[in-house]
């Protein structure tokens, strides 16, 4: 019986080994066994796992809102901070970016050119005015052209009536790819920094936005803010009174080293049923194993998201097909 035994034990350990050069395990929940070698290459994971690899792509969007500030080309200057604000962009489909400070878009044309260096097929987009008009510090979005595709008509920036606004917020309308068009998620996008010295004043004027671009005449009722709100959750005075609006990031803290909520994602919960009730923070300390002083470094905001269905209406079929 010794020798059979012998064998067994030799099978077993021939399996395994041959189980672990071969495969590998994918998830703690839902575990799945994929190939070696057919991993997904880009950024560093959430929650566990990349937006390249989660299988979510087809089926829903990840949209970001990340305040690098300043952003500017000091900054990307810096090969360690520059690649790793590569990295976190990578994980979205589209990004709203606030505080960027230069005199025109080419630092986002080099930005855009580093996240393509993998093969990827990113765009970003501006207000008409950045490069023209003496404007130093601006928003964009920064969006994956196979996963959306933006309505360049409709990008611009929000002006409040006697320009109440020190950062005016960047507004454009985007459709998801991969359904047909008239099943697509569509929705607006606004990219919001709200001033910590005029917060109240602020929250007021991007509510009166929210209603202009809800009511413009298009139809859209998918109508999301993301960015810096310099409040938190429970504190958006005249936003959070608007009918039924809701917020993706509750009760975790949005800044490097502390307790702060100060950004976030709010939207309609009624209107926008497409949202996965997926959302989060991007720990930069943890996932670049970093200390407080060199996340600081590259951002004092960490970048903030939320899922949403591809389709309109969360899942294929509920808009009807044209005639």
């Amino acid at each position: 019986m010794k020798p059979i035994k012998l064998g067994f034990l030799i099978a077993i350990g021939l399996g395994a080994w041959y189980f672990f050069t071969h495969f590998r395990i994918v998830g703690l929940e839902n575990v799945t066994i994929a190939p070696r070698g057919k991993a997904s290459a880009g950024g560093v994971s959430l929650a566990g796992a990349s937006r390249q690899g989660s299988g979510l792509r087809q089926r829903a969007l990840r949209i970001g809102a990340a305040n690098f500030g300043p952003l500017d080309s000091a900054k990307l200057a810096k090969p360690h901070v520059a690649n790793r604000v590569v990295q976190l962009l990578r994980q979205f489909d589209l990004v709203a970016l606030q505080d960027i400070q230069a005199a025109n878009p080419g630092l986002l044309v080099r930005l855009v050119e580093q996240l393509n260096a993998a093969g990827q097929h990113y765009d970003y987009a501006v207000a008409p005015q950045v490069g023209r008009d003496p404007v130093r510090q601006f928003h964009a979005f920064v969006f994956d052209t196979d996963a959306l595709e933006i309505d360049r008509r409709t990008v611009a920036s929000v002006a409040a009536r006697g320009g109440g606004f020190r950062h005016p917020p960047l507004v454009a309308a985007f459709r998801a790819r991969g359904p047909a068009p008239h099943e697509a998620f569509t929705f607006t996008l606004l990219s919001v920094q709200v001033s910590s010295e005029r917060t109240n004043e602020e929250l007021e004027l991007l509510a009166q936005a929210y209603r202009a671009v809800r009511d413009d005449g298009r139809n859209e009722d998918d109508i999301l803010i993301a960015g810096t709100l310099n409040t938190d959750e429970e504190h958006l005075g005249p936003l959070a009174a608007l009918p039924r609006m809701t917020c993706a990031i509750v009760g975790t803290p949005t800044v490097v080293g502390g307790t702060g909520r100060v950004d976030n994602i709010v939207f309609d919960r009624w209107a926008t049923c497409e949202f996965t009730h997926r959302s989060g923070v991007v720990d930069v300390v943890r996932q670049f194993n970093l200390s407080f002083a060199e996340a600081a470094e590259i951002t004092a905001h960490l970048p903030v998201w939320a899922e949403f269905s591809t389709y309109e209406g969360g899942q294929p079929g509920l808009v009807p097909s044209p005639p």
